[in-house]
């Protein structure tokens, strides 16, 4: 009974090991469709993220985003319109931005209006009134209708601004031109004082709030426009760069295919020898600020700077730096040590898909389709969920300078100055506010937002699934010919790509679909931590934290899953979740293998790309850094020169990645495969193991000779 009990639980745990099947020749070509209900559902949710495309491009408008809105909702600066000519839109009093509403809805209680350019001088309107040219002058920022009317009508009919205060463009909106003397002494116009233009003299500091508040996000917009100036200056030497990364990635694994025990056992000391140089360059960054003033100040003492720069002239940074490395390299080294052995068979199975992509070159390829694929998908989203969020009607309310019963309500500007509002409030008046709407489209529109988001996480999984399910399908191909190449297709990676959208789209989207809905789920979680960040509630934190973390392992589990379950579906056309149950219990039952075989190996291919975007991220370095003499006349002045160091290394990675992930999806396949060799085959003349000799001689299994006739 106990034995039984343990089959039982053996069985449960981990399967049934495969028998020996003298008819399996690798990837079932006689074979049918997987997961129909999946597939056709798939199919009606492509067909409804379509339509929900459609809808939003009929009923969007990106110059929502694209233009700046006056108070009756045009956009300025929009080609074939009267505003095409004035770009720049301007706020009549800069001073009313500094209301708390601002902050809360996001527009200022003043009319706004489109100019061609901002103004340039301080004027009263009362000064100007008096001057025919001054008022010629003044009229470029006043609404229509002024002939005819006094000072005073003008003023409260709210068709000119009482003042205007030189000023300057900033993304499109005109700002005072705020500037400081060495005392202190906040200044508008090199003046420290103003008219404003109902009779009061007041300082320019008093212009300081209403800017703070219009621009909220100011400082950050100012630093998104130096990085975009950086990415135009930069942009031809960081494609090169890129270039130089991929070169390097494709050299690398053309140098594998021949020379992949050398090239594993130089990438080893390689990374170790780049790592150790950034401990040295940062040791002596941080001794060289030794002597400087103010770099002895600490992170948390300096807080955020919009330059960037700054924190390079502190030790603290340095410091930083090299404790990161330095724990990098000690990890890397302990690795080493410890998995010395497994690191011979590791390579092994390295040197065996090397082997494997020199009979499937084309594969090398695979990853730019992938990756056009995904383009499309982030594309598509991209634009529709622009057109989405810019699909809403103008909504115009009451903004007041008193009390007001109407303060806030939504109002019609073409009735207003004879509603019954502005009868209540004299001085209220009826501005754009925002963009909504109260229609069925609109009251559902989060929710199409949501099944935007939603489709584009099932859409990146599903190309993904198809690259990995078509590469295992190629390099199965390879591992189970008898005669290599003769037994293998003309075109394994078409002929993989055609089996798995012919017979296995459904799977595809099974998989992808369960994960989605997780990532999805951890979407939701971000967005309700973000919400609940103020609040000082620790068992929520808490049970937040949890959550994140869980549903995080599980994304990476389901990975794992799907992975190794398209590998399985594409070698014997079964559905999605017997092919992962296959694939989890031929793992649970090499489970040492897995952990000391498998991992190890992406470990070293990690330690590739860790290599590649080494390599390119300090010749970056020096480059754009002006580090090097050479270059100094060469390389683009730049604000920040992080960003196109941070843009080439964070590139080079997904270049080394797009080529190593070949090689990972190739070591994965090979290892399912050699695994099931295992269990059909014993090396007997009747069932000779399918594997290369070099992984017969790393495993100590050899192939046993036919008996003499």
């Amino acid at each position: 009974k106990h034995q039984q009990e343990q089959i039982f639980f053996k069985y449960l745990f981990h399967g049934e090991p495969k028998k020996y099947d003298p008819t399996f020749k690798g990837p079932i070509y006689n074979r049918g469709c997987t997961d129909i209900v999946c597939c056709i559902l798939f199919i009606i949710c492509i067909l409804g993220y379509v339509a929900v495309g459609i809808l939003a491009w009929s009923q969007g408008d990106p110059r929502k985003v694209i233009y700046p809105t006056d108070s009756r909702g045009q956009f300025c600066g929009q080609a074939g319109t009267p505003l095409e000519t004035k770009p720049l839109l301007f706020y009549f009093n800069i001073m009313k931005c500094a209301s708390p509403m601002v902050l809360l809805e996001f527009q200022c209680p003043t009319t706004q209006m489109c100019v061609e350019k901002c103004p340039d001088k301080f004027m009263t309107l009362l000064k100007a009134y008096a001057n025919k040219e001054d008022f010629k002058y003044y009229k470029n920022f006043c609404k229509e209708g002024l002939e005819g009317l006094t000072v005073t009508q003008i003023l409260s009919s709210g068709l000119c601004p009482a003042m205007l205060t030189p000023s300057k463009p900033f993304t499109r909106r005109c700002f005072p031109a705020l500037g400081q003397k060495k005392g202190g002494e906040i200044t508008v116009g090199n003046n420290s004082k103003f008219d404003d233009g109902e009779g009061n003299i007041r300082d320019a500091k008093d212009l300081v709030a209403g800017v703070k508040n219009a621009t909220v996000v100011i400082e950050a917009r100012q630093v998104a426009m130096k990085i975009f100036e950086d990415y135009t200056q930069s942009w031809y030497w960081i494609l090169i760069g890129l270039v130089i990364a991929m070169l390097i990635s494709l050299l690398f694994i053309v140098l594998l295919r021949f020379l992949a025990g050398i090239m594993v056992w130089v990438m080893i000391v390689m990374v170790i020898l780049v790592i150790g140089y950034g401990i040295f360059h940062c040791s002596m960054e941080y001794v060289s600020l030794k002597s400087e003033a103010g770099s002895n100040v600490t992170l948390k003492d300096l807080g955020f700077q919009t330059d960037f720069s700054v924190y390079l002239h502190i030790r603290q940074t340095w410091l930083a730096f090299i404790i990161i490395l330095a724990i990098v390299e000690v990890v890397i080294i302990l690795l080493l040590i410890f998995l010395r052995n497994r690191i011979l068979i590791a390579i092994a199975l390295i040197k065996e898909a090397s082997r494997a992509i020199g009979y499937v070159m084309s594969a090398l390829f695979y990853p730019l389709f992938t990756f056009a694929l995904l383009s499309i998908v982030i594309a598509y989203w991209a634009v529709t969920a622009v057109f989405l969020s810019t699909s809403n009607q103008p909504i115009y309310k009451v903004f007041n300078e008193t009390a007001c019963d109407h303060s806030r309500k939504i109002c019609e500007p073409a009735n207003f100055s004879t509603s019954s509002m502005k009868a209540e409030c004299p001085d209220s008046k009826c501005l754009f506010a925002f963009y909504g709407g109260e229609t069925v489209y609109h009251k559902y529109l989060i929710g199409l937002q949501f099944y935007n988001v939603f489709l584009f996480f099932w859409c990146a999984n599903f190309v993904t699934a198809l690259g990995q399910m078509t590469l295992a399908g190629a390099f199965a191909s390879y591992y189970w010919a008898l005669v290599k190449p003769d037994d293998m297709p003309a075109f394994p990676i078409f002929s993989s790509l055609g089996r798995s959208l012919r017979y296995h789209t459904g799977s595809l989207a099974f998989g992808s679909l369960i994960l989605s809905i997780i990532q999805i789920i951890r979407v939701l979680l971000e967005y309700i931590d973000h919400k609940l960040q103020g609040t000082q509630n620790k068992c929520t934190k808490f049970l937040l934290c949890c959550l994140k973390c869980c549903f995080w392992c599980l994304e990476k589990f389901i990975k794992f899953i799907n992975r190794n379950a398209y590998i399985m579906v594409a070698i014997y056309g079964k559905n999605f979740c017997t092919s992962a149950k296959d694939a989890f219990f031929l793992l649970m039952r090499n489970m040492i293998r897995v952990a000391v075989l498998d991992k190890v190996t992406d470990f070293l291919l990690f330690l590739g790309k860790l290599l590649i975007v080494g390599l390119v991220g300090i010749f970056a370095f020096f480059f754009f850094s002006g580090r090097v003499k050479a270059f100094e006349n060469t390389a683009p002045n730049l604000h920040y020169y992080w960003v196109p160091i941070l843009t080439v290394v964070v590139g080079s990675y997904l270049i080394a990645h797009g080529f190593f992930s070949v090689y990972a999806m190739c070591v994965d396949t090979l290892f399912l495969c050699f695994l099931e060799d295992l269990e059909r085959n014993d090396g007997s003349a009747e069932r000779p193991y399918l594997m290369s000799d070099r992984l017969l001689k790393v495993l100590n299994k050899k192939n046993k000779p036919e008996p003499a006739e």
